[in-house]
């Protein structure tokens, strides 16, 4: 193979971003060496310029259309006109048209909008930005739809959470590619961290929506987050505010989309990564204050939520980690 050739779809409302982090990332293995080299082009209806979300034009360099295999990599950008664009029937056609001549299929944002109106996310498991996450799983309940990872790869089929994760899902393929130590170099050269693992939530319970304005809520998920080694079991909740289980789970329905049951084991299994990834505390004393009680608590805990064991994040993501890993290159 003498170039993999790479297909960015774009359309008009297309996030600058998304194009920016697929094309920068991989022409950033160009740069460094990577044998074969990555031929990117701007595929867009007509191959016509196209407006970016932000207002700045793009010129397309080949038109959707008229594109033919083979193709390496499909990539598809999401922005604001997703809905749009995977309303248009032949655009949609012409991107199932080409996903039948790639090996590797993929969107990026809302992206995940147009590869779901072709039809080839049915029966598999993707994400998109977490703000539409809702939406596509009510549009297209065939399809998965995971809003916690900021990239998930189902066979030969891949979807990243939105913007910036289009950069970590371009280094996982760099280093499928090419290897790990080209995309560490890539990484190191954008000046990003070292590759985030797929697994990782694209947003924490503390940032993922206004803190709740129900002032009982507001008070519960406060204590929760300051005791996470005590007690937090519904009833014991519930009895601390003076209202009965029933009610408060109807609060957190209605105010957090959560029991509180769930609730609490995420704010624990995020306490834990938090200190696993910025702490040196052991796995055993972590487990504890965080309300474990045990390590194997823990490591159940984290296979449910990361898919990885506490060791294994803390090897991937903690300070020390990237430290050793950067000095490697």
């Amino acid at each position: 193979m003498r170039e993999r050739t790479v297909a960015v779809i774009g359309y008009d409302g297309t996030e600058l971003l998304d194009i920016a982090c697929i094309t920068s990332t991989l022409n950033g293995a160009n740069r460094l060496g990577g044998t074969p080299p990555y031929r990117v082009h701007l595929v867009t209806p007509g191959g016509r310029p196209i407006t970016c979300d932000s207002g700045l034009r793009l010129n397309g360099e080949l038109p959707l259309e008229r594109l033919t295999g083979p193709l390496d990599t499909m990539v598809i950008a999401g922005g604001l006109g997703h809905q749009a664009a995977a309303d248009n029937s032949r655009l949609v056609a012409h991107i199932r048209r080409l996903a039948a001549v790639t090996r590797r299929i993929s969107s990026v944002c809302t992206g995940a909008t147009l590869l779901a109106a072709t039809g080839l996310l049915d029966g598999k498991r993707a994400t998109t930005h977490w703000i539409a996450a809702d939406d596509l799983a009510a549009r297209h309940p065939r399809i998965t739809v995971d809003p916690d990872p900021i990239y998930i790869r189902d066979g030969d089929i891949s979807t990243a959470a939105g913007m910036t994760s289009a950069l970590d899902l371009m280094l996982d393929f760099i280093e499928e590619d090419h290897g790990p130590d080209l995309s560490r170099a890539v990484a190191r050269g954008l000046v990003t961290y070292l590759q985030r693992p797929g697994n990782q939530a694209q947003m924490s319970i503390y940032t993922a929506a206004p803190h709740p304005d129900h002032a009982l809520v507001r008070k519960v998920t406060t204590h929760i987050a300051a005791h996470l080694s005590d007690n937090l079991s519904t009833t014991a909740l519930a009895t601390r505010e003076g209202v009965s289980d029933r009610h408060l789970t109807r609060l957190f329905a209605q105010h957090l989309n959560s029991t509180p049951g769930r609730y609490v084991r995420r704010a624990r299994v995020e306490a834990a990564a938090h200190l696993l990834a910025t702490t040196d505390t052991p796995i055993a004393l972590i487990a504890t204050r965080c309300g474990f009680g045990t390590p194997e608590s823990l490591r159940q805990a984290f296979l449910r939520h990361y898919a990885v064991s506490p060791t294994h994040y803390r090897a991937t993501t903690s300070r020390r980690s990237r430290e050793s890993r950067t000095a490697d290159l």
